[in-house]
């Protein structure tokens, strides 16, 4: 068994972005040149209006599901711009407000530039298959235009022989209803204020302000208030930064007559303008043995990340928070799939190269991680970390890992820790599980494998993964010869410079 070798299966099947499919959002290029516009569309006669808006509803129908009911959103957005131009929103015509909603709207293709980083876990429905299928839904990072990351999602089939079909995409793509009803607790709230580097001065004023729990209408009231009162340009943007961090607390919700693959998450908040990161989605199994879906994602805004938690029990409607604590201050944040001697379990990279393990009765709060592993081999000389939320195996918890080495090179690996006590390491890969190979290494970011979560079926281990960040595929192992390599005492000890991995 020590010198056996693992069989990697890489299987043929390739996910690709898609350029096609775009989203419709709002497009404002200030007020000056919006008041402008109005004016320039006011000046239309009604039949040149219509002989504008009338082509533009045939050719963008074909492209959105509801392309009237986002024109006339887009309109309503700037209602202050259309009283500046001495226009009454609610006297315009139908056709006058689908104009003007066109002109401040844009397509935005959301997998334009790369599609990667992808996650798989057990669809909810596992209806009408046979024997040995099993149905998935598979997360990806969709990349479009200024590196604003989305998440998009994917059905897939794998049968009994681990043959993967991923289900073709629909026609449309459609973003999510956002739900602002939560329930802010005073001190996690402005703990993450603090954290996001929000002015002392106004964080204490509007404390004094609030209640220990309050609702978003409520900080939104006092804030505008606040707002109205301050002279200094500078503090008032300090006052819309606790009102943009209120809104990373939010529900969202499909419409039920979407697909899968029509729904993508989408940055809400400005606190996430620039992007939803690497979400690793974990089947959850609570403690009365019901099913929760979370998902663990970095939220970034062009300079800060924050990592956040997202629920769902039918991939229909989410509910979003920001993770607390000195444990949640970092990328590759990954929930174990159930409670550990009843606590939540959590591994993290809070320093950037090592792995961390920390426990909380809390989901959303997480503090004193404790160091898990360092980097040891030459391959993950830069650094460790996870590849998804832990897989519960009999032997033990495995851990899919990535490890950067020479030439910013990103390898897989993998990790087996004790079931009780998943401090205690049994073992570990002395040499990479998946190499970016000639095929796999060129791409948006070369020389990258990268994954946020596997799935183990009819006794294979199935792992998405991202190929330079350009698209993505899938790589088998046999799950009983990767837990005994696990197992084996070459995992376990330091190797010389003749036990270091092949370049």
């Amino acid at each position: 068994m020590y010198g056996m070798r693992l069989l990697i299966d890489r299987k043929p099947i390739k996910v690709y972005p898609d350029p096609k499919r775009v989203i419709a959002r709002f497009f404002f290029n200030g007020d000056e040149r919006a008041v402008e516009v109005v004016k320039h569309v006011m000046s239309l006669s009604d039949e040149e209006v219509f002989g504008l808006i009338s082509p533009l509803l045939q050719e963008y129908s074909k492209r959105h599901r509801n392309i009237t009911k986002i024109l006339t959103r887009h309109c309503k957005k700037v209602k202050n711009c259309i009283e500046t131009a001495g226009y009454d929103l609610e006297n315009l015509d139908k056709y006058q407000k689908l104009l003007l909603g066109s002109y401040f709207t844009h397509e935005y293709s959301i997998e334009s530039a790369a599609f990667f980083n992808p996650s798989v876990v057990a669809d909810p429905d596992q209806s009408d298959l046979v024997e040995g299928e099993l149905r998935v839904i598979i997360s990806f990072r969709a990349v479009g235009e200024g590196h604003i990351s989305s998440v998009v999602f994917r059905r897939a089939l794998i049968d009994r022989n681990h043959n993967i079909t991923v289900i073709p995409v629909g026609n449309y793509i459609d973003e999510a209803e956002i739900v602002k009803n939560a329930i802010y607790n005073k001190k996690l709230f402005f703990k993450k204020a603090v954290d996001s580097k929000i002015d002392v001065e106004v964080i204490d004023e509007l404390g004094v302000k609030l209640q220990d729990k309050f609702d978003y209408s409520t900080l939104r009231k006092i804030i505008l208030d606040s707002k109205g009162h301050a002279d200094d340009d500078l503090r008032k943007l300090e006052y819309d930064k606790v009102l943009w961090l209120s809104d990373t607390y939010h529900e969202i919700s499909f419409s039920r007559d979407t697909d899968i693959s029509d729904r993508v998450i989408f940055p809400i908040s400005e606190f996430e303008r620039k992007g939803i990161e690497d979400a690793r989605f974990v089947r959850f199994v609570k403690e009365d043995g019901s099913i929760m879906y979370y998902a663990t994602y970095t939220a970034f805004d062009g300079a800060m990340i924050m990592p956040k938690l997202m629920q769902t029990t039918d991939f229909y409607d989410f509910k979003i928070s920001p993770l607390h604590g000195i444990g949640a201050q970092n990328k590759n944040l990954a929930l174990f799939p159930r409670k550990i001697n009843g606590k939540y379990a959590m591994m993290s990279r809070i320093d950037g190269w090592n792995n961390y393990l920390m426990y909380s009765d809390k989901l959303t709060v997480w503090d004193n991680p404790v160091k898990l592993q360092s980097p040891k081999f030459a391959w993950e000389f830069i650094q460790i970390g996870n590849c998804g939320s832990p897989i519960e195996t009999e032997h033990g918890w495995l851990v899919i890992t990535h490890g950067v080495g020479p030439m910013r090179r990103y390898c897989l690996g993998a990790s087996l820790f004790q079931l009780d006590d998943p401090s205690i390491e049994i073992g570990r890969l002395n040499e990479p599980l998946v190499i970016p190979n000639t095929d796999e290494r060129e791409g948006y970011v070369p020389n990258v494998l990268y994954s946020c979560g596997s799935i183990i079926h009819n006794g294979e281990l199935i792992i998405p993964y991202g190929l330079s960040d350009y698209c993505s595929s899938f790589a088998t192992v046999k799950i009983d010869l990767l837990l005994e390599k696990l197992k084996s005492p070459c995992c376990v000890f330091v190797p010389d410079k003749e036990d270091v991995p092949r370049p």
